[in-house]
């Protein structure tokens, strides 16, 4: 990292853990409203009464149910924010965002084919999933790199259109299959639009293996990720290996994305909002944008869940419909916002 960075992030150190400080307290406090919101609404001393008084039936409730389904939203939308950062920034696109590029598409294709097949139950979702996506995250990554040395990196939306091609199409082919197979209705009919619904331990347990790495090799990656923000020519001339470093964030985004939508089913624009929102309010280094998407990731996807439990009681309204509804307008502010820079210059 230059000093002049070093400097910017050490002046700035005391605001910044008062920032993520505030985000910690924020999610913590909306997992803890995840816990009591729901069919059965639960009061935070009728919480605190199961860990004094055994209730069987709030237990199973609270530890089985929704312990773990707020558990995985949080790591399922702390892995798409953090990809959709990195996404962002190696293709130096505002609007990038693993659903919008159609990486979730893949990993969602890859599963509901791969599901068909009678030994695939033993490779696990992730395996499943993954093929999909890293032929997905390819085509974009070399698309981005064609972009980027032909001069056209300054037109973000072709990028997005190219994505947004891509997952109509392999969207359509996930809808067709789930539609017509009947080995595959009941169980993805609600996961192909997002949902958390019935997910438990086990599902925690699919996760964590997969993110971690994932998330200890791009944090060993952030000082070179850092000096790609400045500058190509900068982090070139101190010996960093531009394509290297690209190559393995990209690969740790494409892994964050195939585990989460394993698990979760594709959500869009977790990374798009998360991603912007990071940058916006913590200053430009990886060692703090990675971090605070986490955070902010995490908390959209339970902010999400939460209104879905609850806006149509008894009902459930679908994860990622609420994340659609929260995202979209958030996609045409960010469009206008970049078209309008394009005229004034």
């Amino acid at each position: 990292m230059t000093a002049e960075v070093r400097v910017h992030y050490g002046n700035t150190s005391r605001p910044i853990a008062s920032k993520l400080s505030l985000l910690a307290i924020l999610l913590a406090l909306l997992a803890l409203t995840s816990l009591l919101v729901g069919a059965r609404w639960l009061s935070p001393a009728w919480l605190m009464q199961i860990f004094e008084v055994s209730d069987n039936s709030h237990e199973l409730l609270v530890f089985q149910a929704r312990l773990p389904r707020a558990l995985v939203g949080m790591l399922a939308g702390a892995a798409l924010a953090v990809a959709g950062t990195v996404i962002q920034a190696l293709c130096r696109n505002p609007l990038a965002d693993p659903g919008l590029l159609g990486v979730n598409a893949g990993a969602s294709a890859s599963l509901v084919t791969l599901s068909l097949l009678p030994f695939a139950a033993e490779w696990g979702l992730f395996w499943q999933a993954l093929p999909g996506a890293l032929l997905a995250s390819a085509f974009v990554y070399v698309l981005s790199w064609v972009q980027h040395f032909s001069g056209q990196s300054q037109a973000p939306v072709r990028l997005i259109l190219a994505g947004a091609a891509i997952s109509a199409v392999l969207g359509a082919y996930v809808q067709a299959s789930v539609l017509l197979n009947p080995q595959l209705f009941d169980g993805f009919r609600y996961w192909m639009a997002g949902s958390l619904s019935g997910l438990g331990w086990t599902d925690v347990h699919s996760l964590w293996p997969y993110l971690i790495p994932a998330a200890v090799l791009l944090w060993l990656l952030v000082p070179g990720l850092n000096l790609l923000l400045l500058d190509c020519s900068t982090a070139l001339s101190l010996g960093v290996s531009l394509q290297r470093h690209s190559a393995l964030a990209w690969l740790c985004a494409t892994l964050l994305c195939a585990a989460a939508t394993a698990v979760v089913g594709p959500l869009a624009f977790v990374g798009l909002v998360s991603g912007h929102l990071a940058r916006a309010w913590l200053p430009l280094s990886f060692r703090v944008l990675l971090p605070g998407a986490a955070l902010i990731g995490a908390i959209l996807v339970l902010l999400a869940d939460i209104l879905a439990r609850t806006l149509m009681p008894p009902r459930e309204l679908l994860t990622g419909i609420m994340i659609a509804v929260l995202g979209a307008p958030f996609l045409y502010f960010v469009t206008r916002r970049i078209s309008g820079r394009g005229r004034t210059s």
